[in-house]
């Protein structure tokens, strides 16, 4: 390890070269350097069990978070002493643990989904039955992280590629749903035809594979839910987080246009678009969106 690089670059490399997804990568660094904030900017070096006592009990006394916010708080900075700075922690920690209640999910029946679903349009609309009605059982990043050659339309199969935990699986894609899809891709590639034609359109490759295979990012079948590189700066469409929030809170902000009855929840469930026509910009992004192992010329980016 470089002395000379500052503490979080050294903690972004321990967690690429371990390879880490690039959420996990922004929250632990996130939580590094709230941790050396709220200590005056002392250095984790100089500091051990009881000031990491002291910022975990701060978090669920003072800041009131959930017990899972504090465990990841906790593994973030077990990660720091242990993996990066090689210094272990002598005891057991102390510090006030956030209690984890136990609370009943909040389900919709079939007619409510069916309501949201039908309250959707276009992309989202054809997301949400990707996600509840085709019995893929995808996930909400998986189905967003889908790209054109994830989808095989005379198997009706959708290949899951590098999922959660690194596995790779393949579901169903219900009969009902291929020709909706086959509709979009041929929207969508007209939309990459012109941002090729603009200079744009590409897509990140891990591991220097834009080096080896110069012409992979801007392959048609790896087109996808594009994003920019984890460094650096790319032409290329923003990724669909924020729209789908707005679309989110529309839904949710006006629950009697669509759902006779509907039962309050904190954690509402999340319908995001991929593919869709947002506008380019040059932005830091975190990657949405890889290039698969099974592909002829890349492998699967383990930065998710």
């Amino acid at each position: 390890m470089e002395h000379s690089k500052k503490l979080l670059d050294q903690v972004r490399d321990v967690l690429r070269l371990k390879h880490y997804s690039i959420r996990t990568e922004e929250s632990y660094v996130d939580w590094i350097r709230r941790y050396i904030l709220f200590h005056a900017k002392r250095h984790p070096k100089d500091m051990g069990r009881a000031e990491v006592e002291a910022f975990l009990t701060h978090l669920a006394v003072e800041g009131n978070v959930a017990a899972s916010t504090q465990n990841q708080a906790f593994s973030a900075l077990l990660f720091l002493y242990r993996e990066v700075l090689k210094i272990e922690l002598d005891a057991p920690l102390d510090a006030i643990r956030a209690k984890k209640p136990a609370r009943l999910p909040v389900v919709l029946t079939r007619a409510e989904a069916h309501q949201v679903i039908d309250g959707m349009t276009g992309t989202y609309q054809l997301m949400a039955k990707l996600l509840r009605e085709a019995g893929s059982g995808l996930r909400l990043m998986e189905c967003v992280r889908l790209r054109v050659k994830d989808v095989d339309f005379e198997r009706r199969e959708i290949v899951v590629r590098d999922a959660k935990g690194g596995h790779e699986r393949v579901t169903m894609l219900s009969a009902s749903l291929v020709a909706p899809l086959q509709e979009h891709l041929k929207r969508v590639k007209q939309l990459h035809t012109q941002d090729l034609a603009e200079g744009c359109g590409e897509v990140y490759l891990p591991y220097a594979l834009d080096r080896k295979y110069p012409n992979a990012s801007r392959e048609w079948r790896e087109a996808g839910n594009t994003s920019s590189r984890p460094t650096g700066f790319l032409w290329t469409r923003v990724p669909a987080a924020s729209a789908a929030i707005t679309w989110t809170k529309a839904i949710f902000n006006a629950p009697s246009k669509m759902l006779c009855a509907w039962p309050a929840s904190p954690n509402p469930p999340v319908v995001t678009p991929f593919g869709t026509a947002l506008p380019r910009t040059c932005s830091k992004a975190a990657m949405t969106s890889a290039p698969s192992k099974n592909s002829s010329a890349t492998r699967t980016s383990r930065r998710r």
